[in-house]
């Protein structure tokens, strides 16, 4: 399979996750990003919603890849990433998915 493949795939996975109201944690992001963006983004409530949707995504693509990174220190593997450590790094975003891919069937988009 094609390396842009696993690509997207993680994307749309870090993008399912990152939609509010489909995860439980968006809650928590939305409720930190009103503390902290507030001033930066003149206390728009939907530039922070914005705001917490992409940092729930950003989390979710940085998290998955730690497990895919440590595999890929304990290989060796020196250039690019291996076929391995991208299904680990898929596998990783569909397991951190799993709690709001119920509702994103359930509503469908």
């Amino acid at each position: 399979m094609n390396r842009n493949f696993y690509y997207i795939a993680i994307a749309f996975f870090g993008m399912v996750n990152g939609i509010p109201f489909f995860h439980p944690m968006y809650i928590v992001s939305f409720g930190y990003s009103i503390q902290l963006m507030s001033a930066p983004l003149f206390g728009s409530t939907s530039l922070i919603a914005y705001f917490a949707s992409l940092m729930l995504s950003t989390a979710t693509v940085i998290l998955a890849g730690i497990p895919a990174a440590i595999y890929e220190r304990f290989t060796g593997a020196k250039d690019d990433s291996t076929v391995a450590s991208l299904w680990i790094w898929l596998a990783g975003t569909a397991l951190l998915t799993l709690p709001a891919i119920g509702n994103f069937i359930q509503y469908g988009l």
